[in-house]
């Protein structure tokens, strides 16, 4: 949906909030500027949402969901190669991401397996024949399709029901990161980031592409920044189940090692990071709530990049005394 009608803060029409001295706004007693504030730049630094008014959006009866699954053995490289240059430009209507992942080739042996995974907007009969014309070497066949409800293809499978159950039944671990690329990687590095990936214990590789209304809006239109020049976003992903010291190193050492390889690869000053996959990594808060705007500059420029100074003089209007705070929380700026 985000190619077709953008990010979920770009159709926002009004919030409720409670902000430091206990006062509940809506957009027209908070101001524009903090209503700007809100939508991507960490509504927690500001106060508590209570409630947000969306924009709805119409979706059609039926959408389509392909599973395409190639190893390195099956061509994967150049695929992935060519889908970095086409991705972004495909019609509005489709997110065709690829997942990457660990895998046994027909001998036995370890070897990345890419998934590529359309989502559309639309039936497999009109589905087809748009790839044919977009993408035809990845050779998209019904066969590997399903339709659906669009509320139904993020059951998968099971009763809708299962989308209002919040618990956690099963307790895991996990290390995430993120990147965005705004260059094709080229075949030799796509080559060399698969021995790094199929060395220790491989997690997971989430490529998002962007384009289609993530492109036509500005950077500084809401705090999120991410929009025309680039071509995906990657999530780094790795999870485990087993306690202990060292179950958790070969994990965690797996995704800094694959995160080191793309440094040269991604984007750079700053290397760009995805707020929603908060990693604490590229820097924290102090513990006493004193972080100078510099100081946190090092991981604010990464989520916001020059719209981080604007949330800062926000903050510093609206909670001088830096009331909410968190390990990545924004800073006031006076």
């Amino acid at each position: 949906m985000s190619r077709k009608y953008g990010l979920a803060v770009d159709n926002v029409l009004d919030a409720i909030m409670e902000n430091a001295n206990g006062a509940v706004l809506d957009r027209e007693s908070m101001g524009e500027d903090l209503f700007w504030a809100i939508r991507g730049g960490g509504g927690a630094s500001f106060g508590v949402i209570l409630s947000w008014k969306i924009k709805l959006v119409p979706v059609p009866p039926i959408v389509t969901i392909c599973d395409v699954p190639k190893t390195l053995e099956e061509g994967a490289t150049k695929l992935v190669h060519l889908w970095q240059q086409l991705a972004h430009k495909f019609h509005k209507d489709m997110v065709l991401r690829v997942i990457i992942s660990l895998a046994n080739n027909t001998k036995g042996e370890k070897t990345v397996k890419t998934l590529f995974n359309p989502f559309y907007l639309g039936t497999i009969q009109q589905l087809i024949p748009l790839m044919n014309v977009s993408f035809p070497e990845l050779g998209l066949a019904a066969k590997y399709c399903h339709e659906s409800s669009w509320v139904e293809a993020f059951a998968e499978g099971k009763p809708i029901e299962v989308l209002m159950n919040r618990s956690h039944v099963t307790k895991v671990y996990f290390k995430g990161k993120s990147d965005y690329v705004n260059k094709p990687i080229p075949e030799s590095g796509l080559e060399e980031m698969w021995k790094v990936f199929l060395e220790g214990e491989a997690g997971v590789l989430i490529w998002d592409p962007y384009g289609g209304k993530m492109s036509e809006i500005t950077e500084d239109e809401t705090p999120f920044p991410h929009r025309a020049g680039l071509l995906y976003n990657i999530q780094y992903y790795n999870k485990w189940g087993e306690e202990g010291i060292e179950a958790e190193r070969k994990h965690v050492e797996w995704t800094d090692n694959i995160y080191k390889y793309t440094t040269p690869l991604v984007s750079k000053s700053p290397r760009r990071a995805y707020l929603n996959y908060k990693d604490i990594e590229l820097g924290r808060n102090n513990e006493n709530g004193n972080t100078s705007f510099l100081e946190a500059s090092v991981w604010g420029e990464s989520y916001f990049k020059n719209n981080f100074k604007r949330l800062a003089l926000i903050k510093g209007r609206v909670d001088p005394n830096n009331f909410f705070k968190d390990e990545q929380s924004i800073p006031p700026l006076r």
